[in-house]
């Protein structure tokens, strides 16, 4: 089994900064790509940021030169540092990850429970 959890949500004002943490766990072989999607109300769920395991980093467009992602390979964690916060970076924050498990030889797409962050004043 395994699991991603994230933390660090919260309620912050424009401008403000907010991090974003994931921590995966269980019978983990290898992970690959891991990345941050979001989910306005309404909306469907849109890349914010992904890091492959060799450490290149894709961005949206909406957050680039904002927000960095970045992780430890050591204790299976990703973050997502988020400055400069808008309101319109309102949403629920996904963490998705390519899974390798003990024994098995493919990645499989796990996810997140996900995490509110709401820009407001």
């Amino acid at each position: 089994q395994v699991q991603l959890v994230e933390s660090g949500g919260g309620l912050v004002q424009p401008g403000g900064s907010l991090r974003l943490s994931c921590a995966a766990s269980g019978s983990i072989f290898r992970i690959n790509t891991m990345g941050w999607y979001r989910q306005a109300p309404g909306k469907q769920r849109d890349l914010v940021a992904a890091i492959s395991s060799g450490g290149s980093t894709n961005y949206g467009d909406s957050v680039k030169g904002r927000f960095t992602i970045s992780r430890d390979n050591a204790k299976n964690t990703v973050h997502l540092e988020m400055n400069s916060l808008k309101p319109e970076d309102t949403g629920v924050y996904y963490c998705n990850a390519g899974i390798i498990r003990h024994g098995l030889d493919y990645a499989m797409n796990y996810w997140g429970k996900g995490t509110l962050v709401t820009v407001s004043s």
